[in-house]
Parts: C-alpha cells; sequence; structure tokens
C-alpha cells in the first residue's frame, strides 16, 4: 500500500479493491517472497517506478497505475489475429475493457467516502492513455509502462526464439520514442544485462 500513504481512505480502498482482482490471475510469477499473481506483481512495480517518475503524483493517476492492466488475462494475444493490425485491435480492446471495469470497481459502494464521478473518470481516461500528446499525467503514465517494461520484463522478452535482434532493436525504439526526456533518463539509469546495454545502445544509435 505505499502508494497511498498520503492519500485519504477511500483511495487506500480503492488501491485494495483493484489489488484484490489482480490476485485472481492465474499466471504467477516468482519473486523474493515466493510465487505471487503476475498482474499483482506488475502493478506493484508501476506503483514503484510511478513514485520514481513522478513523487507528487495525483491519487487518480496512482490508481490508474495501478489497474493498468486490469483483468489482463481475460483477453490472451492469441484471441485476435497475430498480426500488427490485430496486435492494435487486441490493445484497444484491453484499454477499452480495463477501464470500464475499472470504473465500475471504482464506483463500488465500499469505497467510502466514494469517489467522485469526475476523479472515476480521469481514472478510465488514463487508462485508455487519452490526449498522450498533450496531456502530461498520460505521458508520466506511459513513461511508467516503459519503464517497468524495460526493467521488469525486457530480458525475457528479448530471449522469446520468435524475437530477433533486429525486431528487438525496433521495439526499443518504439519504446523509447514514446517516452519523455524525463523517463527516458531515468531508463538510462538502470542495472541492465550486458546483453541488453548492447542492444539499447544499438537501439539508441539508430534513432
Amino acid at each position: 500500500m505505499e502508494s497511498t500513504k498520503s492519500h485519504a481512505a477511500d483511495y487506500a480502498t480503492a488501491i485494495k479493491l483493484i489489488d484484490d482482482a489482480h490476485t485472481l490471475d492465474p499466471r504467477t510469477v516468482e519473486t523474493e517472497e515466493g510465487p505471487i499473481p503476475f498482474e499483482l506483481n506488475y502493478a506493484q512495480k508501476m506503483t514503484r517506478w510511478l513514485l520514481k517518475r513522478c513523487p507528487d503524483a495525483s491519487p487518480t493517476l496512482h490508481l490508474a497505475c495501478r489497474a493498468q492492466h486490469f483483468r489482463r488475462w481475460e483477453i490472451p494475444r492469441n484471441s485476435y489475429p497475430m498480426t500488427r493490425p490485430g496486435y492494435l485491435t487486441w490493445r484497444a480492446k484491453l484499454k477499452s475493457q480495463a477501464a470500464q471495469q475499472v470504473a465500475e470497481l471504482l464506483s463500488s459502494p465500499e469505497i467510502q467516502p466514494a469517489l467522485e464521478q469526475d476523479e472515476i473518470d480521469r481514472v478510465a481516461a488514463l487508462i485508455r492513455k487519452e490526449n498522450l500528446k498533450s496531456d502530461d499525467e498520460t505521458q508520466v503514465l506511459e513513461d511508467v509502462a516503459c519503464l517497468v517494461f524495460l526493467d521488469d520484463q525486457f530480458d525475457d522478452f528479448e530471449k522469446k526464439p520468435e524475437i530477433d535482434e533486429e525486431k528487438i532493436i525496433g521495439i526499443l525504439q518504439k519504446t523509447w520514442v514514446k517516452m519523455s526526456p524525463a523517463g527516458q533518463a531515468l531508463a538510462l539509469q538502470m542495472d541492465f544485462s550486458d546483453r541488453a546495454k548492447l542492444l539499447i545502445q544499438t537501439a539508441l544509435g539508430e534513432i
């Protein structure tokens, strides 16, 4: 609950409800404390990177970050064509469904005092990543998602047999240009593996 220390009780309850949903993820990941649901682990990492990227983030941004992959396991990637258009359609569906489900969750009577409707709408808009180029909070959310990918998922992703060096360099370049200068600066401070460092240097050298 590190993200809610300075927040009112309604936000703490909202975070708990989001995390309760994350615990239903049938996938698990090994951590120092043992196996935990994949999306709960992801959500906790989103919060940790948000605190580094934007220590004074608003409560609504905290909620959106915590719920970024809300119930993602319900729509597996292979439920859409394994093509670029299929991928984009899948991503759009994920954001739309997550925003709707989280908005419904944040309207729960368990949250007392209740969140204002404009706060709930704001969380949903952030999850949909609306106005990415012009909304500072949406850009912070994008930065945090990219930082979690680079910090937590990149090495395993790069080892997939279907991902060759050219493709991973392209993914790194696309990830980099999504980030703000502040997000990029944090990324450059990460402790990457030697292999990751080489790929990142190659990718950035070609931008």
